[in-house]
């Protein structure tokens, strides 16, 4: 995957996500997107060295990143997380943040991304988090 291709996926599923999260949310949601990065190492890690692994980055949280800072982290070596799941965090007047929780095994092999299967590379998109006493069917504040 390039470099550009990378950006495109995470736009989509940006895009994705927000629709997702209007079925659910009583926000506004706007269009210009922020981006938390929670990056993990997974804890079955073979020795095949089939992917690359960053272990030192293990629980590193970066916050309120624009999507060209996000690509720039997380292109490596023309290697990209194998899963990296997206969701709706909070929205204010002039931006919506997202959450992107990173698998910490790279690979260039569009075979490994969790969710190619579906057209979003490595991205799956997830809700919203709930409310505790959330009632199906009724929208809630982020």
């Amino acid at each position: 995957m390039t470099k550009e291709d990378f950006l495109f996926h995470l736009q989509g599923a940006s895009f994705v996500a927000l629709r997702f999260a209007e079925r659910y949310v009583k926000d506004k949601l706007v269009t210009d997107f922020k981006y938390n990065l929670i990056l993990t190492v997974a804890g079955n890690i073979d020795g095949s060295n089939k992917f690359d692994i960053y272990p030192e980055e293990n629980d590193i949280i970066k916050l309120d990143l624009t999507e060209i800072e996000v690509v720039d982290l997380l292109y490596r070596n023309n290697k990209i997380p194998i899963w990296i799941d997206i969701s709706v965090l909070k929205s204010s007047r002039k931006s919506t943040t997202f959450n992107l929780l990173c698998s910490g095994k790279y690979s260039n092999d569009k075979n490994d991304y969790y969710y190619n299967q579906n057209g979003s590379g490595p991205f799956g998109v997830k809700g919203p988090k709930f409310p505790i006493n959330y009632k199906e069917g009724k929208k809630f504040k982020l």
